[in-house]
């Protein structure tokens, strides 16, 4: 079984969307108060020493969530005329180029550069929504990972389900297992897999609670892909801690992260076939938890060789402000205003033997 829970946080909350100056200066005032300066203080401190002058324009878009910006995922197995219309209209345009190495035509991104956010679908049993809100950095991953139709694919750490729902926007795996270790966020992910696909796909989706660390044990060698959207000290999220006591044990216990990481890694790399490919990312600028945990899995296991992400990586450069420095295998994507994405982290690995 899994040691005690850690605290943790994954995907980053509301921003505020255009409105009149008065109401946009009020939000500000109240959401400038809300950031945990514990949280900043220590970011400040690390982020300073990994990042040198990079990390001052990210924590200004980071600590200004009115700036942030969310991108809408559309659904192809909803039918929702007019819908991209609506979307151009209100300044949204396709949030990737078609020069990439991987994008399928069923897979519709609409982004804008101004901040704020389309209004949210609620859940409905029994109806599908038209569309999905998120930061559009967090499709990097499933377009890194290339499925392709009659694979089988496992996301391993699968909640909420932004990219189990993404995944297969872009192929119809033969096998889909959607796992998530707690018993909460699996929910949210089942409401998720209902709200999105339809009941003749869901069919073929296999959703678990397995601790991620026991899935290479109990089907090793089973994938052809396999994602690990690690859970991680969301950087994001953190620093709007409303509690400064939990900050403090979230700060405390954040050491411990990268060794949960890298088991559940090494798991997957146990779970994948030879020839098979994994994605690693995660949602913090931490190298503790990015290139540290990366370069510990391809200095402990010979069967696992770095692939290059440089092509993507060129596709998305108008899009995206990337860290330079990073090794070809990985990408650290860095928000800043007007491209207000990330932090995203994407390392791909690929599995050349048996273990």
């Amino acid at each position: 079984m899994r040691g005690p829970a850690l605290p943790l946080v994954r995907r980053a909350g509301a921003a505020l969307g255009p409105g009149a100056a008065q109401l946009e200066k009020k939000a500000k005032g109240k959401l400038q108060k809300q950031i945990c300066q514990v949280v900043l203080d220590h970011f400040e401190k690390q982020y300073t020493a990994e990042l040198g002058d990079v990390w001052s324009s990210v924590r200004d878009v980071l600590t200004s969530p009115w700036c942030w910006q969310h991108a809408v995922l559309l659904n192809r197995f909803s039918q929702s005329p007019g819908l991209e219309s609506s979307l151009a209209e209100q300044g949204y345009h396709p949030a990737f180029p078609a020069a990439l190495p991987y994008l399928p035509a069923a897979l519709r991104c609409y982004s804008r550069t101004a901040p704020g956010r389309f209004p949210a679908q609620k859940h409905q049993p029994g109806r599908l929504k038209d569309y999905y809100l998120l930061n559009a950095a967090s499709l990097l991953p499933v377009l890194a990972l290339e499925v392709k139709d009659g694979e089988a694919v496992l996301d391993l750490c699968a909640a909420p389900g932004g990219k189990s729902v993404a995944i297969l926007q872009c192929a119809c795996p033969g096998h889909f297992h959607c796992n998530e270790y707690d018993d909460l966020r699996s929910r949210w992910l089942e409401q998720t897999i209902e709200s999105f696909i339809p009941d003749p796909l869901i069919n073929m989706i296999t959703v678990s609670k397995l601790d991620g660390r026991q899935i290479g044990d109990l089907q090793p060698e089973f994938y052809d892909k396999v994602l690990v959207d690690a859970p991680c000290s969301n950087d994001r999220s953190w620093l709007f801690s409303a509690d400064p006591q939990q900050a403090v044990l979230r700060l405390m216990q954040r050491k411990e992260l990268s060794s949960l990481q890298f088991q559940l890694l090494r798991s997957a790399f146990q779970a994948l076939r030879p020839g098979g490919s994994l994605v690693y990312s995660t949602c913090t600028l931490s190298r503790a938890e990015n290139s540290d945990v990366i370069n510990l899995i391809l200095n402990s296991c010979r069967n696992v060789m770095p692939v290059d992400l440089n092509g993507m990586a060129r596709g998305v450069s108008q899009e995206f402000t990337f860290l330079s420095g990073m090794q070809q295998h990985e990408l650290l994507v860095l928000p800043e205003k007007g491209r207000a994405w990330g932090p995203m982290y994407v390392a791909k690995l690929k599995k050349v033997s048996s273990t």
